[in-house]
């Protein structure tokens, strides 16, 4: 991507075309938004305009486009839209409509991306923070014979193959090396359909915003004078005839492979649904709406485990917010059994503790002789007192509570601590602290590396009350 800063739109654009399956007269605006907000699509027709979030995990129909719905609200045929977005650079955006699907415009991505450039894109005071791919990621649909898989990669690259077993398709393939490349390679390449898919939908009272020039339909079959009569009142047209290569009317394709272009136009714009940018490879075999947002949730999955194993930044020649001496006042424990020396980070939902292993530790004589290891028990030990640190700074009086172990589940110890580590101890709430009740995730980290992780449950208690 050509900035690492979050992108919005200088101001407010509006596009008005129709709705492809619902055929109505449609206004939808673009508008600025803050960083961190993501893509956010906005109801105005409907009382208290509720607001849907652009997420995999609001998806509730794949069938002819992407469908997402809230509390019984939908917008549909998102996908043409998110992918202006993305190809455009831009991280944050509100989009209104008035209606419960986005216009289809000439069927492609076009309109949209001319829209946001004729206002343009401007940065913010806040970096992007893009899924980083690690590590192969693939989902397989073996009844649709879709394969997807996103690689490691320094950018966002899309790399798409299709066979719909025609003559006239046969096999295709498309390639997005960079971001940049999408306005003018792919932003105006229109969705494609079979005729015999566009009988089917029109019967069932479907595609009532089709037209000829919002898609490309193939032709596959020898098409009788009974069907081009029901062509013609189907699109509206005086005239309807079929190209040679199988294209219905006098339609001249952007590019040979045209279709398979929208494809992978699809892909970034369901991709999108996954909540960030993405640096990585994709490579889509077969690939179709129902997969793609099936892809976008691993994607989302991988990025939020990823989020949750990633290292503190640990930065020695700054200051603790937290001394020990504080520590000392906040907790009762003392020698041997202090095992935070200070808190370098804390906020109102994680605190980030720092212990020192030395070969000086009391335990190191029994554990073991000749071959010292720190004891697990003690590293969620020194976890547990980082969350009480946690919890007690919220109190105006620390020293007069104490926390205890509630529950301890889900622990991995991943690697061994030793003499001369650093553990580096977060603790992250899990919900809102009730009644005294805390529960956390909790994880230990030497330098880059997870060492130790689990799930603790404590409460808080005054020391003047029974336990």
């Amino acid at each position: 991507m050509s900035s690492n800063r979050q992108q919005t739109i200088r101001k407010a654009v509006t596009v008005a075309g129709v709705g492809l399956h619902t055929g109505q007269q449609v206004e939808m605006t673009f508008r600025p938004a803050p960083v961190n907000h993501g893509f956010k699509f906005k109801r105005v027709d409907l009382d208290g305009t509720p607001v849907i979030d652009a997420d995999a995990d609001l998806v509730v129909d794949t069938a002819r486009g992407t469908t997402i719905a809230k509390n019984n609200v939908r917008v549909s045929t998102i996908e043409h839209t998110l992918a202006a977005l993305v190809g455009m650079g831009v991280d944050n955006c509100l989009i209104e409509l008035n209606a419960s699907e986005t216009p289809i415009m000439d069927g492609s991505s076009r309109v949209f991306v001319e829209a946001i450039d004729s206002v343009g894109v401007e940065e913010q005071e806040a970096d992007r923070e893009p899924i980083v791919i690690k590590e192969n990621l693939s989902y397989v649909d073996p009844v649709r014979q879709t394969e997807m898989m996103l690689i490691p990669a320094d950018d966002y690259q899309v790399t798409v193959m299709i066979d719909f077993d025609s003559k006239v398709l046969g096999q295709q393939h498309a390639s997005l090396h960079h971001l940049e490349e999408f306005k003018a390679e792919f932003a105006s390449c229109r969705t494609f359909a079979f005729l015999h898919e566009l009988e089917m939908l029109y019967d069932n009272n479907l595609i009532k915003g089709g037209d000829l020039n919002n898609a490309i339909v193939i032709v596959d079959k020898e098409v009788t004078p009974e069907e081009m009569d029901k062509l013609k009142k189907m699109f509206h047209k005086d005239s309807v005839t079929v190209k040679k290569e199988g294209i219905l009317n006098n339609l001249e394709l952007h590019y040979v492979n045209e279709p398979a272009r929208h494809k992978l136009l699809d892909v970034v714009g369901d991709l999108a649904l996954a909540g960030r940018p993405i640096q990585g490879k994709v490579i889509a075999n077969r690939p179709g709406h129902p997969s793609n947002v099936e892809f976008a949730k691993v994607i989302k999955a991988y990025h939020k485990q990823r989020k949750q194993m990633l290292a503190p930044q640990y930065d020695p020649d700054n200051e603790p917010v937290i001394d020990i001496n504080r520590i000392n006042q906040m907790l009762p424990h003392r020698y041997p059994m202090l095992l935070v020396d200070k808190v370098v980070e804390i906020t109102d939902k994680y605190v980030v503790g720092i212990k020192n292993v030395t070969f000086n530790e009391a335990f190191f004589q029994g554990h073991f002789p000749n071959n010292p290891v720190m004891p697990g028990v003690l590293q969620i030990e020194a976890l547990a007192q980082a969350g009480g640190i946690f919890v007690l700074n919220q109190v105006p009086d620390p020293e007069n509570y104490d926390t205890y172990f509630l529950k301890i589940d889900k622990v991995k110890f991943k690697r061994k601590v030793l003499p001369g580590d650093t553990l580096i101890l977060k603790m992250e709430l899990m919900q809102p602290i009730r009644r005294g009740i805390c529960e956390m995730k909790a994880t230990a980290y030497v330098g880059s590396t997870l060492v130790t992780e689990g799930e603790l449950t404590a409460q808080v208690v005054k020391r003047s009350a029974v336990v």
